[in-house]
Formats: structure tokens, sequence, C-alpha cells
């Protein structure tokens, strides 16, 4: 009996034994069947190693009379589609795109003008928008053409068409907090300035409204953002008007700003183009163009109608957290305006790209007889600036 017991609990333990692994097996089989793996947690995302970012920008809009004649409609509404049309591949070519606008948008009933008071209609916010533009810069000299009040329309109008803005401030706690924008994991913060408000004095219960390019300021400025960020731009409207070359106080601030921190500034107001350089600081290339032009405006010096789109690249190398500058490009443009169906219209179109259309026989609105003011103003261009920076 015993023996017999014994063997009976023999068979049992054994066939448990056999009907568990079966149920195992046939659980393992599902899983992989599912492509899941039994006893394994999900695997965390790979971090990258490295990321690069593109960051682009133009110089000037200045909104003269005829342009924004050539932007009215029948109903009295005003179109300013045909301004970057031409161009809006090369601004979006950046994760990030900003522009510098030299007017106000205070409405119709401050009226629209041109020089030397700007007063543009709300219209041109969109423009900049549908062109693939993120960023307004307004700390100019006419951040104050239709009053504090102006301004303060004309952010308001700006943010309601999708845009950031830089440079003045809708009260004392927006001017206190920086604008950093993170783009895959890469911060990249922005600082504005303007040499003045031509004469036309701030008003003494806003003084926060715009940033004035004062030294101690900027240097305070970029020793408060560089601990937050990967990269810092500083875009400074400043210089002397005309001269294709910047003063040397301008060359001396610059120096200093990126040896504080800054990794690449912007220059506007000139409204021509002025040199760029890459300089060395403890090891490290950084940037400056010290005027970027028009980028559209009614001047009709040759000079005055040269701008570029800006091409900026970082690269990120996460394992060091250390970002460095790879690329500063451009492409030169122009500032064009034609006839079509009996009126004047105005575009930016890129220079070479348009210099071989017209060779091919496929622009509508220029032929061979525009070719030597298109090449002298891309000779003009690329003289001035030279060759663009890579290091990969």
């Amino acid at each position: 009996m015993e023996v017999d017991s014994l063997y009976r609990r023999i068979i049992v333990t054994l066939f448990i034994i056999f009907v568990g692994t079966l149920a195992s097996f046939q659980a393992y089989s599902w899983a992989i069947s599912l492509d899941i793996q039994p006893s394994q947690g999900v695997s965390p995302a790979k971090v990258p190693e490295t990321e690069t970012i593109t960051l682009t920008a133009a110089g000037d809009c200045l909104m003269h009379m005829p342009q924004v004649n050539s932007g009215l409609q029948a109903d009295g509404s005003y179109r300013f589609d045909t301004f970057f049309a031409d161009v809006a591949d090369l601004i979006r070519e950046g994760d990030y795109s900003s522009t510098s606008l030299e007017t106000a948008l205070a409405g119709p009933e401050s009226s629209y003008t041109g020089y030397p008071m700007f007063n543009s209609p709300d219209e041109i916010a969109n423009t900049f928008k549908q062109a693939g533009f993120d960023m307004v810069i307004t700390a100019n000299n006419h951040s104050l053409d239709r009053s504090y009040s102006g301004g303060i329309r004309t952010l308001k109008v700006l943010r309601t068409a999708g845009l950031d803005t830089l440079g003045t401030y809708l009260n004392p706690g927006e001017a206190s907090t920086f604008l950093i924008k993170e783009i895959r994991g890469v911060k990249v913060g922005y600082l504005a300035y303007t040499y003045g408000t031509n004469g036309i004095p701030i008003p003494s219960e806003h003084p926060e409204y715009v940033n004035i390019l004062d030294k101690e300021k900027v240097l305070s400025d970029i020793e408060k953002l560089r601990p937050q960020v990967d990269a810092l731009i500083l875009v400074l409207h400043w210089g002397v008007e005309y001269q294709p070359r910047p003063t040397q106080d301008q060359v001396s601030m610059a120096r200093a700003f990126l040896a504080a921190g800054a990794d690449a500034i912007l220059g506007s107001h000139p409204h021509v183009i002025q040199t760029m350089e890459i300089i060395n600081v403890k090891g490290k290339n950084k940037f400056v163009i010290y005027g970027m032009g028009n980028f559209i405006s009614n001047q009709q010096e040759l000079e005055r109608k040269c701008g570029i789109v800006l091409k900026l690249r970082f690269k990120k190398d996460f394992d060091t957290d250390e970002t460095r500058l790879i690329e500063a490009s451009y492409t030169p443009t122009f500032s064009h305006p034609y006839q079509a169906n009996g009126r004047i219209h105005y575009r930016v179109i890129p220079l070479s790209k348009t210099i071989e259309k017209i060779k091919q026989g496929q622009e509508p609105f220029m032929d061979n007889s525009d070719l030597p003011l298109l090449e002298a103003a891309l000779r003009s261009t690329l003289t001035q600036l030279g060759p663009g920076y890579q290091d990969q």
C-alpha cells in the first residue's frame, strides 16, 4: 500500500510539472507572436548623442508709403502676399526665424505714413507669419513712432498673428523675462536692444518699454541668461546709417559681448550690409554680422536694396553638454519693386536663383536687361560678407 501511495504521488507530481511547463511554453509562444518579451519592461527611448538646430534671420523691414499703397485692395483692406513669397523657403529652413520691423502698427485711425515716422496696416503681421517668421524684433529707432500706446498696440497685433516679439514690452514683468526657445533639447536665448528712439523720450512711467543699448545692461543680461541656455543670440540695432563698415565702438562692444557669453550678434539699422566675422573666444568660434541690410523697403540705392537670409547652425553634444556654432552662411537677396496688372508691387528675391531664372527665360517680371543690376547687387553683397563659415 505504501509503495502504491508513493507511486501515485510521484505520478501526480510529474503530471503537475508537465502541465505547468506546457502552460509556460504556450504563454511564451503567445508573447513571441505579439513581439512581447517575457519578464522585460519597455526599453526607454534612446537619447540622441547630438542635435543640430538651424536659426534663420533677416534684416530690417521698412514700410514706405509706396509699399503700403501696393497692398491696398478694392474693399479697403490690405494684402502684402508678394513681399516674401520668393524667399519663404529660405526663411523656413530655420527651426526658428526672426526679422526686424521698423514701423508701428497703430491702426488706421492713426493714419498710415512712411518715413520719417512709420505706421502701417495690421495685415503686415500675417504676412510675416505666413512667410515663416517666428519672431519680430521691435527694438529700434522707430519703436515710438506712434508713441507708447502705438507701440503697445504693435505688440498686440504681432502676437495675435502668432509671432513672438522681442525688445519692447507690455509691462515690467515681460521686460524682466528672457525669451528662451527650446528646439529638440537645445535651448536658445535671444536678447534685443536699440541705440535709441529718434529722440522721442521713453515715458517715465514705462521705462521698461524698450531695451536701450547700454553696455553694462547688456553685459548684465548676458550674465543672467547664459546659464539658462545652450546658445545666446544678441540682436543689436546700432551703427551709422549707410556706412559699409562698423564703427570702432561697435567692434569693441561686439568683442565684449561675445567674451561675456553671447554666441552670435545680429546687427541692424545701417540699411546697408556691413561686414561679418568669426571671433574665437577661449577656443570657441563665435559670430557677428554688424549689419544685415534692408530686407524690404522702398529705398532706391543699390546697396540699400541688398539684404540676406542668414543661416546659423548650432550642434549640441548631450554627453558633454557643449554647444558650438558649426555654420554661418547666407543667401543674398534684393528688394525688388515691379509692375503687374497696372500697379507697383514689391517682393524680396534671392539673387543667384533669380539671375539663373532670367537666363533660362523663366522669370516673369525681369529679363536680360535687368541682369547687370542684379549681378552688381550680388557682387556687392559677396564682397562685403565674403565666404560663409562651416565647421562640421
